[in-house]
């Protein structure tokens, strides 16, 4: 099919990565202030995003999660709006932090898998624009989208200061004898848990900035195991509340790990309440994939994806749907369920809109805050994913249509999420027209890309290059 006849209303028309970041570089030039969206706030509103990585959808009690408790988180559900329809950048975790950072889905973001890909220069990030709009920006957690000295390393890409891992791999020890504090190597004193480090750095960054805005995000590493531990890769330094369960220890560390995040959270937004700053920050909470079933871990066990199928490294829901929360006393009505399909590609113009500047052009998001605020919302026309792990897979959620395809020879499934959300029933051959609707889309909605090129093989990703010799063998997170 013939790209210019076909290319949808606002499609990036360019062709490869060279264009594309010239056009990154020439949109940042043009954004300009908007007035502000809130009459008589004296300051522009401090943006906080906290990402879990391998949270399943359904490991919250707002998401329907019975036995691990999570009463911050909803908390933050009941005081905020909940979106029931959210999805991850991917399935793993690189892509999706990828999709997170520049507002692009996998058919035009730079990473679309594990493995060593940094951003380059020309590829604009959120905390670029948020920097230039006038933000303090910090990050403490895991990076993943650029290695040491390379220029895709988080002070290169718009942060003023950061602390945590760089390479994923080295992120799957949660007792490291080592973190990095901007672009220094610094030692961490034995037997430290890292996501504690993460909460602490998080508290104190917003006591310093209180009085100027900020950009805050937080990466943390939990629940993720550290899979070189094999089945004993559920690292948490207790397993209480659930030291008494019936259960399999890795099952009492998992639940453990995911309570740790809940409270820590707590912890965040009673900050910001005691500093008075609740009202002028607006906090969202997510996860960068599907549960996964590693490091003695069972997404089962709790039913980690909920009434979804599927978990980490699939394209069916259970892999690429994920809880969203969104927490602003006074600005956000209490107690919403937004249902319409969203994904972590929106949060770039959605930041920039809250910040009072206009959303780039050239992202494939759409700013949220219209929902947010109760106002008329604009819609996708679809969602996109694609995977290069396991051969070339793709998935479009459109309406309330998601089609999964297992490869360029592979039949495209269709399933209609309203009466079968857990995608059991393949409906392509029902509704041929609407399979030719995806698949139309299928055949212009990406740019080639020379680190992932189109294969039908599975594909293998570049290990990390860290010190450790044991972890070369690991699969990347």
């Amino acid at each position: 099919m013939n790209n210019q006849k076909t290319k949808p209303r606002g499609f990036v028309n360019l062709v490869g990565e060279v264009a594309l970041g010239a056009a990154n570089r020439l949109e940042k030039r043009t954004i300009e202030d908007l007035p502000s969206l809130f009459p008589g706030q004296k300051r522009k509103p401090n943006i906080i995003l906290i990402l879990a990585d391998d949270l399943g959808y359904g490991d919250l009690g707002c998401y329907g999660q019975k036995s691990i408790k999570t009463p911050d988180l909803d908390r933050m559900a009941t005081e905020g709006m909940r979106f029931a329809d959210f999805y991850s950048g991917s399935t793993v975790c690189a892509p999706s932090r990828c999709t997170l950072m520049t507002g692009y889905h996998t058919g035009h973001s730079r990473v679309r898998g594990n493995g060593i890909v940094p951003l380059l220069p020309e590829d604009v990030t959120v905390a670029e624009i948020l920097k230039e709009a006038g933000y303090t920006t910090g990050m403490f957690g895991k990076w993943g989208l650029g290695e040491p000295g390379t220029s895709g390393v988080p002070n290169l890409k718009g942060f003023d200061e950061w602390f945590g891992y760089l390479n994923q791999v080295h992120a799957h020890n949660y007792y490291p004898d080592y973190l990095w504090r901007n672009q220094e190597r610094v030692q961490i004193p034995l037997g430290t848990y890292s996501h504690d480090l993460f909460t602490n750095e998080a508290l104190d960054f917003i006591k310093r900035q209180q009085d100027q805005p900020f950009f805050l995000y937080i990466p943390y590493t939990v629940p993720h195991a550290n899979n070189e531990l094999g089945d004993q890769g559920m690292e948490v330094p207790s397993d209480a509340p659930y030291s008494h369960e019936p259960w399999p220890q890795q099952q009492k560390n998992y639940a453990a790990m995911i309570s740790r995040l809940d409270g820590d959270v707590g912890k965040i937004l009673s900050l910001l309440t005691e500093l008075g700053l609740d009202q002028d920050t607006i906090v969202f909470f997510s996860s960068d994939n599907g549960p996964h079933e590693e490091g003695g871990a069972s997404a089962k066990f709790f039913n980690s994806s909920g009434p979804l199928h599927g978990i980490k490294r699939d394209l069916y829901d259970g892999g690429v749907r994920v809880p969203m929360i969104v927490h602003w006393p006074g600005k956000i009505r209490p107690g919403q369920t937004n249902n319409q399909p969203f994904a972590l590609w929106d949060f770039l113009p959605t930041a920039a809109e809250v910040a009072g500047i206009q959303p780039p052009t050239w992202t494939d998001g759409i700013s949220l805050l219209p929902a947010l605020l109760g106002r008329r919302q604009k819609q996708h026309e679809f969602l996109y994913w694609e995977f290069h792990e396991r051969g070339f897979e793709q998935a479009v959620r459109m309406d309330q249509w998601k089609a999964v395809r297992h490869g360029l020879d592979q039949p495209t499934e269709l399933y209609n999420l309203e009466s079968d959300i857990s995608e059991q029933y393949n409906l392509a051959e029902k509704y041929p027209k609407v399979v030719q609707r995806v698949e139309e889309i299928l055949q212009w909605v990406r740019l080639d890309s020379k680190e992932f090129p189109l294969r039908t093989e599975p594909h293998i990703p570049q290990l990390f290059s860290i010190p450790h010799p044991s972890l070369t063998q690991a699969l990347p997170a």
